[in-house]
């Protein structure tokens, strides 16, 4: 009998969890029909979830349209804290490895935000206080961040002539684009002193599996970048497998 009532409580939240996933982007919201079809569920059982949802405020109901509720919003704001927390001793275990500065960044628009940060321990080393906003367009991170997004929004978000910071900053959008496919392609990206000079650095995109985007990079002086780029983009895409592993990315 325990074991029957364990079962169908399984059930009841898979169900809950399809409905969710079925309105996950759906901005102007879908009928119960619509949900039904997405999440391959009767409409009499999706109409008995939505309501226990509704409760909860996990959804709201409009005018013929059901859409993700304010409690879902409380939630993804609590789990910016949870996945810093999640992340930080990959985080430490990548800056012991590699004794360089280890970055978590959020995505904001034009910059990418320090919210953690593991320092390097070597007398010359890269270190910013956590809650520097990085320029986006100029940063490993900040590419990272960039991939995650359409590039038609990059377009919308940017306006050339970008920043230039450097002479080896890109400062036209469909050269940064480019830079950005191929950082899609490869599963990371490099700063080759384009946001300051003598620092280069190398970053990750980290599938959280949340609306916010965030990325993981390493920041090396410029005299040690070169010679060492392999094993820390080898040391830093670990660091991302082990987080995703954790986080279900």
């Amino acid at each position: 009998m325990a074991q029957d009532t364990e079962g169908s409580g399984r059930q009841v939240i898979a169900r809950a969890a399809a409905v969710l996933k079925a309105l996950e982007n759906q901005r102007q919201g879908l009928s119960l029909s619509q949900i039904a079809k997405a999440a391959d569920l009767p409409r009499t059982t999706v109409h008995r979830i939505v309501a226990a949802l509704e409760a909860q405020q996990m959804v709201i109901s409009g005018v013929g349209a059901i859409r993700l509720g304010p409690a879902l919003v409380r939630l993804a704001a609590s789990a910016h804290t949870d996945i810093v927390a999640i992340a930080r001793p990959y985080v430490e275990s990548l800056g012991r490895r590699t004794r360089e500065t280890v970055d978590v960044c959020v995505y904001r628009g034009l910059h990418a935000i320090s919210v953690d940060q593991y320092p390097s321990d070597q007398e010359l080393r890269v270190v910013s206080a956590v809650g520097t906003a990085f320029p986006i367009h100029c940063t490993a991170h900040g590419k990272m961040l960039l991939s995650a997004l359409d590039d038609e929004v990059i377009r919308r978000t940017l306006s050339a002539p970008l920043e230039r910071r450097t002479a080896n900053t890109i400062d036209g959008i469909e050269p940064l684009i480019q830079q950005v496919n191929l950082a899609r392609q490869q599963g990371w990206a490099i700063d080759e002193q384009e946001h300051a000079l003598g620092v280069c650095g190398i970053g990750i995109y980290l599938n959280s599996g949340l609306a916010e985007h965030y990325a993981i990079s390493l920041a090396v002086p410029a005299l040690r970048f070169h010679e060492q780029r392999e094993s820390l983009k080898a040391a830093l895409l670990q660091c991302k497998a082990e987080i995703e592993a954790v986080i279900g990315g």
